[in-house]
């Protein structure tokens, strides 16, 4: 199966160290998660717990964010958050780590909201640097950076498959190849984009893909995105990695669109 669930919104009714052997039991050998930790630098203990806890569940995870701060409280990262550098260079070191231990390969970086007291440029020009950073800190383990346009997040300045592209042009001309477009088709549709478009444009370009249906973000199905068609002209202009499933849903009925 080529599905990866994402544990971070699915599952949400078992503790987070559980949602992977849930995982497993519903018949998925990926998973994947936004950061979970509370810290960029979390305790030895919490990572060993994490990474015994996907293990032991016998799945593979496929991808992992950078810390992205409070995301309930509305922050969508720290890449272009001036004042956060430091910390953002710190947790690069510890995603690597739990990559390399794990097998994972690619790493959301999500851009970071807009903040009043520093320009746009300014804020282009650290997010750069920070992708740069991240990207060279997962190439010792073949890794690739993920660059994600967002919905819902009114002072997220990417928002459109062309506005990440033209960051990742950036940071390639910087000398860091190992990044690539996150299509997330809920996000992107959300916002206006022209998906058939996106795909003929970008697919060689995909680091990885995700779905949700829309209106609601729900399960496949649930609402009037062909996404079947979307996955299946991306496989057909060759991307061949996993789908994560990002979308919302009860546990009991999570699933149930696969058997349709």
């Amino acid at each position: 199966m080529t599905y990866a669930v994402n544990c971070s919104i699915l599952l949400t009714d078992l503790p987070l160290l559980e949602r992977p052997a849930a995982a497993k039991a519903a018949g998925f050998d990926a998973v994947e998660f936004w950061w979970p930790f509370a810290e960029s630098v979390p305790a030895d203990a919490e990572v060993t717990a994490f990474e015994n806890a996907i293990t032991n569940a016998g799945v593979q995870l496929t991808g992992l964010n950078f810390n992205a701060g409070n995301m309930p409280a509305g922050d969508r990262g720290l890449v272009s958050w001036k004042g956060r550098c430091s910390e953002f260079k710190d947790n690069i070191d510890v995603v690597a780590g739990i990559g390399e231990r794990l097998g994972c390969k690619a790493f959301n970086a999500l851009y970071g909201n807009r903040m009043a007291e520093f320009t746009p440029e300014e804020q282009d020009e650290l997010a750069v640097k920070n992708l740069v950073a991240a990207a060279q800190g997962v190439a010792r383990i073949g890794g690739t950076v993920l660059l994600e346009p967002v919905s819902g997040a009114e002072l997220y300045p990417i928002k459109t498959a062309a506005q990440a592209m033209d960051v990742i042009g950036k940071v390639r001309h910087a000398g860091a190849e190992n990044i690539a477009l996150l299509a997330d088709f809920y996000h992107l549709s959300v916002n206006g984009d022209d998906v058939d478009a996106v795909i003929a444009s970008y697919a060689k370009d995909f680091g990885h893909i995700q779905i949700a249906d829309a209106p609601g973000r729900g399960a496949p199905g649930s609402g009037e995105l062909p996404l079947g068609d979307w996955i299946a002209k991306s496989r057909d202009l060759g991307f061949d990695g996993y789908i994560g499933l990002e979308y919302k849903a009860d546990t009991d009925e999570a699933f149930t669109w696969l058997i349709r």
